[in-house]
Parts: structure tokens; sequence; C-alpha cells
């Protein structure tokens, strides 16, 4: 009876394993893949790099990945399970999920062209010509040191690929890890939540978008999900359930790594919380952003065509490119890749209340509804930026507000310190101290 009893609790135990594995192995190919692909082709960087840092930790240290160079695809596997990811022109590398390889390959993408000068031919910030004298009220020595120790791979300082600080405009440090360079293009991870809020400001001056009318979803009109808008999903207290746990399975591990329309994935989520009462940070919600946008457009070419000739372009960040999941809509959650001067600029634009070299790009008063705190959240965030009006980093004044990634990516923005300081890298949780480098940036102004 016992043997029966145990061979039984046995039996139970491998099915509730394997079932649990059926769940986590895409994730975990799915990440591999899509990483690694990305990494290679659009970042630059070699396989063995990536596979020794950026994919070297749980599970998916033990992806067996396949690159295929002159296909420019990726296929990862782990034990019965694979993902494969491919790369499209322009637009970055997507996970085969939900749809075929024919399906995402023939999509109505737009052909993206640069600006026509080389960036090296005209001044800074539309170009990389960088004026000969540095601004007045700076401390260069202090300024070196800092960005030395945050280049210095030990604690409190571990990961960093490159750091960056902009002040009155001019470019006054720059340093980058020696596998990286100016021409790298660095994964945003969630600083793309900051320029999807952009996308939508930039519409809502087209008149196309309102951000405060509530969303015409038809599988939301027979709940309170009818009175959601893109204001809550922008500030992320629109009441949706969502796990934004990174351990393990969760909402947002699946949703990147499993689900080929992510938007929808997020739209079909059940209702929590009456909109506007409760925050929960959500990268559902930024994707479900991106849906809508897309929904705002007559013209696929034109949609695909935005984010590039109306932000990008502009700005004069040739190298971003903004990746798309295997629907076609912009991952707007997490998938953008720039350099860091790109991202630079990025700041900037913000850093002047939506201003570029003299030209309202967003709507009047834009900025201050980016910074403006949202409910629930304490004081932390605003509209797809982090704030600082809780006091979170004490040495750094209440104004500064931040686009922030996963693993320790920041653009910072202190308008009272006329102030951009950027940093890319791959730090685990509690590595990185940016607190430390703000202070010590301000520390290097007169």
């Amino acid at each position: 009876m016992k043997k029966r009893i145990l061979l039984t609790l046995l039996v139970v135990i491998l099915l509730a394993a394997g079932y649990f594995l059926n769940l986590l192995l895409p994730v975990a190919t799915g990440y591999a893949a899509k990483n690694l692909a990305s990494g290679i082709f659009l970042s630059g960087r070699s396989q063995e790099a990536l596979e020794a840092e950026d994919l070297n930790f749980s599970v998916i240290a033990y992806t067996n990945n396949t690159v295929d160079f002159e296909n420019r695809e990726v296929v990862s596997r782990l034990l019965w399970c694979k993902s494969k990811a491919i790369y499209v022109d322009g637009y970055g590398c997507t996970l085969v999920e939900d749809f075929s390889e024919e399906e995402i390959k023939n999509r109505s993408y737009k052909a993206l062209e640069p600006l026509p000068a080389r960036p090296d031919t005209l001044p800074w910030p539309i170009g990389d010509l960088m004026p000969d004298s540095l601004p007045e009220g700076l401390k260069p020595d202090r300024m070196n040191q800092v960005v030395e120790q945050a280049m210095s791979d030990s604690l409190p300082f571990k990961g960093s690929f490159a750091v960056m600080v902009v002040y009155k405009g001019q470019v006054v440090a720059e340093a980058y890890r020696d596998d990286f360079s100016a021409n790298t293009r660095f994964l945003s991870w969630s600083m793309a939540k900051s320029m999807t809020n952009t996308l939508v400001g930039l519409r809502v001056k087209d008149g196309a978008l309102a951000i405060h009318q509530p969303l015409s979803v038809e599988a939301w009109q027979a709940d309170g999900r009818k009175a959601i808008t893109l204001n809550n999903l922008l500030q992320m207290n629109s009441g949706l359930a969502w796990n934004e746990g990174y351990g393990g399975l969760s909402d947002v591990t699946v949703m990147l790594h499993k689900v080929g329309d992510m938007g929808l994935y997020a739209q079909e989520k059940a209702y929590e919380f009456p909109a506007d009462s409760v925050w929960e940070y959500s990268s559902g919600s930024t994707n479900l952003v991106c849906r809508e946008f897309r929904k705002s457009f007559s013209h696929e070419e034109d949609y695909f065509a935005f984010p590039r000739q109306q932000l990008f372009n502009p700005l004069g960040m040739t190298s971003a490119v903004f990746e798309v999941d295997a629907s076609g809509t912009f991952v707007g959650s997490s998938y953008v890749y720039a350099t860091m001067r790109d991202y630079a600029r990025f700041g900037l634009l913000y850093l002047n209340d939506g201003k570029w070299l003299g030209q309202q790009l967003l709507p009047e008063g834009w900025g201050d509804y980016t910074t403006e705190v949202a409910k629930g959240s304490g004081g932390r965030y605003g509209s797809s930026f982090w704030l600082n009006q809780s006091g979170e980093f004490p040495d750094a004044p209440r104004d500064l507000f931040l686009c922030r990634g996963h693993d320790g990516q920041f653009i910072c923005m202190i308008p009272s310190k006329e102030l951009v300081v950027i940093r890319t890298g791959y730090s685990k949780k509690g590595e990185f101290d940016l607190n430390q480098l703000l202070k010590g940036v301000l520390e290097s102004l007169e």
C-alpha cells in the first residue's frame, strides 16, 4: 500500500514538474533567441560575449543557441523546446510566435532612410561634431573621476557598458567599456516606455489621439474596463491585473517571450481596480498603448515609418531601431536599440520641455503632463517616466525625472541643473548605485 502511494506521489510530482517545465522552457528559449539575435544583428556583439554575460543566468544559461548569419536568424533550444528569432531590416529582431515567418517578414514595412548628411559633419546635437571648449561651471577633473568610478566594474558600480554626461547642451563626459564604442547600439529595456509616451504625444499633437478619452475596446464594454483611458495606461493605474516579476513565469516574461501580439495579451487581462485609483507598474499597459497607437493610422506604411520620420530623424537619432512583435506592433515596453549619443538626444528633448533646436516638437505642456505625479505612485512615477518627487534619489534635486530600464539603463534629466546623465549596462539589483553617480556628477558642477 505504501509503495503504491509513493509511486502515485512520484507520478504526480513528475507530471507537475513536466507541466511547469512546459510553461517555463519557452520563456527561457524565447529570451535567449530574442536577446541573442538583437545583440548580434543590432549591437554587433559576439555570440560568445552575449552568452557569457547577458544570457548567463538561471535556466537561460543552459540554452543551446544556433546563429545563422546569412539569414540573420537565431534558434535557441532547451530540452524539447525551441524558439526562433528573425531579423526584419529596419525593425530589428522578432520572435516567431503565433504568426508565421512569412506573415512577419511580409508586412507593409516602409523602407527607413536615415538622415542624408553624415552625423560627424554637423554640430552637436543634430550631429556628432563636438565644440572645442567645455561650458562654464564645470570641474573637468572631478567629472572625469566620477565617470571613471562609474566604469570601474566594482560595487557599487558594477556592470557599466557606457556613461555619458551632457551639461548645458554639451557633451562633457563620455566613456565606454573596451568592447563597446560610440557606434554601439545599446538595449533600452523599459526606457522604451518613455519613447512610447513621446510617440503618443506626437499623435496627440496631430489630433489623432486623445489621452483622456475612454478607449473603444469592444471586449471591455461589458465591465469596468470601458472607463480606461490612454492616460491611465501611460500612468500605470489602469486597474488591469498584471505581474511584472522577472524571476520566472509572470505576465511580463510570458508576454515578451511567448506571445505574438503583446498588446492583445495585456488587453485581455482582468479588471482588478477602478481606473485611476491603484498604481501598478506594467509593461503590458505600455504594449496596449502601442496597440492603440497603431490603430490611430489609416495606412500601415505610415504607422511603421512614424517613429523614424517624426521622432528619430528630427532629433538626429540615426542609430535608433524600434523593434516590433510578431503582430507588427512596436514593443514600446522594452525594445529600442540606440547609441549613447542618441539616447542623450532624446534626453535633451525632454530637458528642453519638448523643444528641439528651438522648434516645439511635442505638444505645448507635454513636459508638464509627463512629470505630473500619477495617482497611487507616491511621487515615483509620471506618464511613462520615473520621478524623484518621493526623494528616492536623495542627493539629486526633486525635479529629476528619468527613463529607467531593466538591469540598470538610465536617462536622467535635471532641468534645474541643465543636466542629462545616461548610463547603460548589465547590473543586477543592488550592483549599481544611481544616486551615488548623480551625486558625483552634481559635485562636478560649480
